[in-house]
This record gives structure tokens, C-alpha cells and sequence, in this order.
């Protein structure tokens, strides 16, 4: 993880006052119901260039600036804290972690016996007031020492329940926000009633805490994150919850049936030594992608009571915790254009063009629109502000626009009547729409993608002579390559003896791939190569996996009830393609095959074999055994082996293969304790197994 990203330089006075009013009135606009003409990472970098203005000039600091101040000092409540609700100080990267941890043991004056690590929860804080265990009142932060009174709210936040087990007096402090789901279920709703979505979960999290006049209910989520006895309290539980380590208050608060991070895969847990807070703030960085929820960065902090008492706060921040940020994963940029393409299955499908920006670690021009129904849930419009998500290795996908900011010169999205490829008809019975033609629209990409290296590898096949073929009518599929006889072949143009013959080799070559490749090839939608892996040593052959409805597919890991059915439907729709595949004497089966290529005994246990259930993660140039295949060869071994190929690094991973230049893949596993291999040693591992 990269140190803190670049701020926004302030070149002057006049400059620097422009951007504390555009810090407050974005802060202003975000604390209140969730819109902002900046997304997160643009305030944060606004703020840090102001901040570093006023370091700079200090006697032009303005009384206004956000700088030092709770919400960016742009938010006041009329509901007084009962203790002051801070915001956090931040971190950008391990060592800006280790010098800040370095700092409060300075200030301790001795080492942190113990840190609290959780993860830094992407909504809106709360306060939650109970008395003798009954919830009475809902208190946003405020500007941290007031908040908005959003008491209406009760009974419609999931995991902040309206009673505790034990009836306690006691302040209960978390995040109020919308899982995926309920962003969805909410985005729905908003449609229906004005025809305009949510930009995202945040914004719609904090526009429904303060709704109350809306026709509809949205539902929210609660985590709690701390609990507080309240001030006047001299009870004897008041005084051992302030004692109580920050972790042990955690596990009270959800024994009182409160909901808490406890559940999740990002759990918060106790860690003794810096070296184990970063460890863990690399797991929960990991399984961001993979949340219902969404995170922003890790909490770190001291556990003990003494050690918070001892730090003290600032006048914005406890002095005894942090927050390490992570990337950003959405930002807000332009819709400039949306281009339809269909695929080589006759899918025809939108893509977003966008400005370009800087989105998770590179730079983001194209995103995924999905389909044109979903433009339309969407509401989206050609030159609108739009947010755009991306996380891990997802591909970028344009989730809303930003309705607030629209000028009244955005322009509504052109649907194609016709397929843009072809100008064929379009079937539109489903909300993935489909050229009629299907996959003869674009059957010399379909033979394309069955030729390539990692389908059915067939030599000497360039583009052009496929496009030739199709042209002289002597092909309409790749399994008709196989029927193609020497005197077809020799009449192409530029096609002599030896050129010929090679192809006819590179045929023949071909029909003896494994199922796996086979299946790869036909290019069932909702496959690619590391399924049709899975899908080829689940069945064995051909015929078993013809023969397999819905149910049967849905046992191969990777394939739920909406996908199922799909491949059924389309292997019926391949039929004719296979049965001339069967014809030409295409091999259908799937042996087991060693790094030798020995052929093993296809049905042998998986659990014996050396890789099972691991997930494994490859990185680096290979060498040795390994040096000669490509990295769809190792993945296939692996998967041989028994384990699950995986592109990235994260708590989950079992194994890394880690080659010359192995980067960043290889320090993330080192910090997770991830097993590391060389090349050769892994080689060694599978061959002598097998």
C-alpha cells in the first residue's frame, strides 16, 4: 500500500480561500444527506493541500477553514453529546502507521501492551442512547460536540435492536449504513417514485437516516463500534465498562445483541505488536472486494483503558487511534459517451467512456454498463457526473449518476434498434439483449477465440484465413475447420503445398486436446477457461456433461442457480457445433496429466491429490520446469493438482509461486504469513505427488 496520495497544491491567497469554502460546503453537503460535488478522495486531498497552505502561511489561516475540526466544521446539531463524538487522524501506508504508533509510545512513554484492529466502516456515525436497556434516541455526530436528533429512525435499522439483553443505562456508538442488498432494494424504490437511483450506499444511508417524509421505507444497517457508560453514571457496571479493554467492551456490546463486525470476514481483533496491526490491516484490505458492506480504511487503537486515559485527545481526535486509509475503489468523473458492441456469442452489450481518472491504482476510461434495461433503472444520461466503482481486480462499473450535479445539457443515452454489428434484429426478450443471428453475427471472432492458444491451440491459423474461409462460404463454425479438405485449402488465395500441410498438422493436433480445452473452446457463456477446467474434471466427458441439467452443473464450485441453467440452454444451443465436433473426431474426454505429461488415472481422489483445497496464487517470470509454459499452462496444473488458481494475494491464499520480480504479490504474502515457493519448488511439490 502506497503512502498518502498527492494533495491539491494552493497556489495563493485567493486560491486557498476558494478551496475552504469548496472543503466546507462539500463537507456540509456530505454530513447532511450524503451528496458532494467531490467524492471522498478529492475532499481528502483538498483538505490535506489546505492544510498544507496554512503550515505554510500561518497567519493567513482563515477562521473557517475545515482544518482541525470535526466533519470539516461544516455541520452543527442541536442534540448535545453526552462525551464528544472526534473524528479520526489518518495514515496512508505502513510506515506512516509505524511512525504514528512510534509517536504514542513517545507520548506513553512506554510500549502499547495491546492494539485494537478493525475495520473503518463507510457510513455515518451514531449515537444510540439506552435507557435501562430500552433505545430512547438516535444522535448523529454533529459537529462532534451536537448532533442532529434522527430518532425517527428507530425500528428501521437492522442490528441495532430496540431493546438490550441486559437492561443497562449505556451510550452505544457504530455506523449507520446500507449493505449491497439494501442499496439495491433502495435504489429500486427511488426509481419507482421519481424515476432517479441513489449515487451510492453512503449518500443513500445518510438521505434516509434524516428522511421522514419520503412514501417509502429504506431499510439501513447498523455496526456498533464502542460504548460508553453514561457521564453522570456511578454505578458499579459504569465503572468496570470504563476499565474494561476496548476489546472486551466489543464482545459486551455484542452480547447485548447488537450488531458488530464480529460476524465478518474483517472482524476486529487484538494484536501485540505493530508488525501483527499491519498483518492484519493487510487481510481486511483483501477481503474489501468480497464485503456487503463498505469499508474505507482500517481502525487502529489502543485496547487498554489506561492507554486511551494516558494519550488523551486533540480537539478533533483521540491522540490513542487511527485511521489507516485505503485506496480509493469509487470516484466521481464524466459520462462522455456509451459505445454497444456485440461479443462473440451475439451478446450486445454497452460500455461507458469516460473522463479519465485515477481509480484503486490506475487510470480508468472504459466501464461496464451491463445492458440497456439497466441504463434505464439508472437513469443515466450522456455528459452526466457519474460515481464509478472498482475494487480489487473487478472491472470498473459505472454505478450511478450524480443527479445533484446535472446542468440540464445532459442528453439521453442513444439504444441501438438494430445489432451494431451486423444490423440484424435484436432479440430483446431478455435484459441481456442478443443479435437474432446469435453467434453467426460474429462468427469469425467466435473462431477466433476456439483457435487461440489456450482454447484449441491451432497453428498457422491467422485471422485472415479464417476471414477467407468464412467468405468463401467453406466454414460457419470452428468445428467445420475439421472437415476442410487439402484441395479446399490449397484454392485459398496465398495457400500453397506447405502451408497447407502445416494447417492440416495443426487440425489434426487439435482434435486430440483434453475435453477441457474442447469445452473451452465452444465458449459457453458463463465459462472461460478455468471453469471449463473444473467442468471437464467434474463430468469426464462430453456426453456427461450433455447429459446434466441444472441441478448436476450447479455441484462444480463457481456455479449457482442463475448461471446453471444458462449453460444448459446454451450447450443445447451448441448442440449441432458438438455433434460435428463428435463427427470429425474431436477428442471428448478429460485425462489427468502430470507437469510430464504423463497420462494419470482420471477418476483418483481429489483429496489426494497435493494441492487440495488450496488456493494458490502465481507471480513472477517462472523458471526451471516451469520456465516454458504459460501462465494458462501453470494454472491448469494447478487446477490438475487439485487446487484453485487465484490472481491475487489475500487472507485466503494458500500458496504463493513466487518467480523472479515477484513485487507486490509476494511482500502482501509475507505479511499474511502466506506460504512462499520458488518455481522449482513447486515443480518439485506437484511432479513428485503426482
Amino acid at each position: 500500500m502506497n503512502d498518502a496520495p498527492a494533495l491539491t497544491a494552493l497556489a495563493n491567497n485567493a486560491v486557498y480561500a476558494e478551496a475552504v469554502q469548496l472543503a466546507v460546503d462539500s463537507a456540509a453537503a456530505y454530513y447532511a444527506d450524503g451528496t458532494s460535488t467531490l467524492d471522498d478522495d478529492a475532499y481528502d486531498r483538498l483538505v490535506r493541500g489546505i492544510a498544507a497552505y496554512e503550515d505554510d502561511h500561518p497567519d493567513e489561516v482563515l477562521p473557517g477553514s475545515p482544518t482541525g475540526k470535526v466533519a470539516g466544521g461544516a455541520v452543527v446539531g442541536d442534540v448535545p453529546h453526552l462525551v464528544p463524538m472526534l473524528s479520526l487522524d489518518n495514515v496512508f501506508g505502513p510506515d506512516q502507521l509505524a511512525k504514528w504508533a512510534a509517536s504514542l509510545e513517545r507520548r506513553l512513554g512506554r510500549p502499547v501492551e495491546a492494539w485494537s484492529v478493525e475495520p473503518k466502516l463507510d457510513g455515518l456515525a451514531i449515537s444510540a442512547r439506552y435507557r435501562e436497556g430500552r433505545l430512547v434516541q438516535l444522535v448523529t455526530r454533529g459537529d462532534g460536540t451536537a448532533g442532529e436528533d434522527v430518532s425517527h429512525a428507530i425500528g428501521t435499522i437492522v442490528g441495532l435492536p430496540d431493546r438490550l439483553v441486559h437492561p443497562n443505562t449505556i451510550e452505544l456508538r457504530g455506523e449507520v449504513m446500507m449493505t449491497t442488498v439494501q442499496f439495491e432494494e433502495a435504489c429500486a424504490k427511488r426509481q419507482a417514485h421519481d424515476g432517479t437511483t441513489f449515487a451510492n450506499p453512503r449518500s443513500a444511508a445518510a438521505g434516509t437516516l434524516r428522511a421522514q417524509d419520503r412514501p417509502y421505507v429504506c431499510e439501513l444497517t447498523f455496526f456498533g463500534y464502542g460504548a460508553l457508560p453514561y457521564p453522570d453514571d456511578t454505578s458499579e457496571f459504569a465503572a468496570r465498562l470504563r476499565e474494561l479493554p476496548h476489546s472486551d467492551v466489543m464482545a459486551w456490546v455484542a452480547g447485548q445483541g447488537v450488531q458488530t463486525t464480529a460476524a465478518t470476514p474483517v472482524a476486529g481483533i487484538r494484536a501485540f505488536t505493530i508488525e501483527q496491526v499491519q498483518a492484519r490491516v493487510e487481510e481486511i484490505a483483501a477481503a474489501r472486494p468480497t464485503l456487503e458492506f463498505g469499508i474505507d480504511g482500517i481502525v487502529v487503537k489502543c485496547d487498554l483503558a489506561a492507554d486511551q486515559a494516558a494519550a488523551g485527545f486533540s480537539s478533533r481526535a483521540p491522540r490513542w487511534a487511527t485511521a489507516y486509509k485505503l485506496p480509493a475503489t469509487e470516484k466521481i468523473t464524466k459520462l462522455l459517451a456509451v459505445e454497444w458492441n456485440t461479443g462473440r456469442t451475439g451478446i450486445i452489450a454497452p460500455r461507458a467512456v469516460l473522463e479519465p481518472v485515477e481509480l484503486d491504482g490506475s487510470i480508468v476510461t472504459y466501464a461496464t454498463l451491463h445492458n440497456a434495461a439497466d441504463i434505464g433503472r439508472r437513469g443515466l444520461m450522456l455528459g452526466d457526473s457519474v460515481v464509478v466503482y472498482k475494487a480489487g481486480d473487478v472491472i470498473p462499473r459505472v454505478e450511478a449518476p450524480v443527479v445533484h450535479l446535472r446542468t440540464g445539457e445532459e442528453q439521453p443515452i442513444a439504444i441501438p434498434g438494430v445489432c451494431p454489428s451486423c444490423g440484424d434484429a435484436i432479440d430483446a426478450s431478455q435484459e441481456r439483449w442478443r443479435c437474432v443471428r446469435g453467434r453467426a453475427c460474429r462468427a469469425i471472432a467466435s473462431i477466433q477465440y476456439a483457435a487461440g492458444r489456450d482454447q484449441l491451440d491451432i497453428e498457422t491459423l491467422a485471422d485472415t484465413r479464417i476471414r477467407q474461409m468464412l467468405e468463401a462460404g467453406l466454414i460457419a463454425d470452428f468445428a467445420d475447420l475439421f472437415f476442410l479438405t487439402r484441395e479446399q485449402i490449397l484454392g485459398l488465395e496465398r495457400m500453397g503445398e506447405v502451408s497447407t500441410d502445416k494447417l492440416l498438422a495443426a487440425l489434426e493436433q487439435a482434435k486430440a486436446r483434453p475435453l477441457s480445452r474442447v469445452f473451452c473452446a465452444l465458449g459457453v457463456r458463463g465459462t472461460g477457461r478455468s471453469m471449463s477446467r473444473r467442468i471437464a474434471r467434474h463430468f469426464v466427458t462430453m456426453d456427461a456433461i450433455r447429459a446434466a441439467d441444472a441441478e448436476a452443473i450447479q455441484q462444480i464450485e463457481g456455479i449457482g442457480p442463475e448461471k446453471s441453467p444458462v449453460i444448459v440452454a446454451e450447450l443445447s444451443e451448441l448442440a449441432p457445433v458438438i455433434d460435428k465436433l463428435v463427427a470429425a473426431g474431436v477428442n471428448m474426454t478429460e485425462p489427468g496429466v502430470t507437469l510430464a505429461g504423463q497420462v494419470a488415472e482420471a477418476g483418483a481422489k481429489v483429496a489426494a491429490l497435493p494441492l487440495a483445497g488450496m488456493s494458490v496464487v502465481v507471480t513472477g517470470a517462472m523458471s526451471g520446469p516451469l520456465e516454458a509454459l504459460s501462465r494458462n499452462k501453470v494454472n491448469e496444473l494447478i487446477e490438475r493438482a487439485g487446487g484453485k488458481a487465484s490472481s491475487s494475494v489475500s487472507a485466503k491464499t494458500s500458496l504463493l509461486v513466487a518467480g523472479e520480480k515477484a513485487g507486490s504479490k509476494r511482500a502482501k504474502a509475507e505479511s499474511l504469513g502466506v506460504r512462499i515457493l520458488t518455481p522449482e519448488e513447486f515443480a518439485k511439490l506437484v511432479t513428485d505427488a503426482l
